[in-house]
């Protein structure tokens, strides 16, 4: 379903321009069997990485500073795995997160 695509795609965006460091930029690349999205920003804790798409869960040193619920990435993975695509993050803090959905 198109619809739920569009879902993921916006969700992952706005985590990336929300999460990037003022005057930064973001990397979008879509290749034959995947689609990155690439932020230069805050990054995730290593010890957070396997717990960002459970339901509510928000990183601790951005839980009081940044607007949201913790869904977006729960309702991300799981439109994600209704269309069997697989998805990776990595991530270094102060640096930078990768996602990368596999088609």
């Amino acid at each position: 379903n198109l619809g739920l695509l569009k879902i993921v795609c916006h969700n992952l965006l706005d985590n990336a321009i929300k999460y990037s460091y003022e005057n930064s930029h973001i990397n979008i690349s879509l290749q034959n069997d995947k689609l990155l999205i690439e932020d230069f920003g805050c990054g995730i804790p290593q010890n957070e990485l396997s717990k960002i798409f459970d339901r509510f869960y928000r990183v601790d040193k951005v839980r009081n500073h940044k607007s949201g619920s913790g869904l977006g990435l729960s309702i991300v993975k799981n439109i994600l795995e209704l269309h069997d695509f697989p998805i990776s993050i990595e991530s270094i803090e102060e640096k930078h997160t990768k996602v990368t959905i596999f088609f």
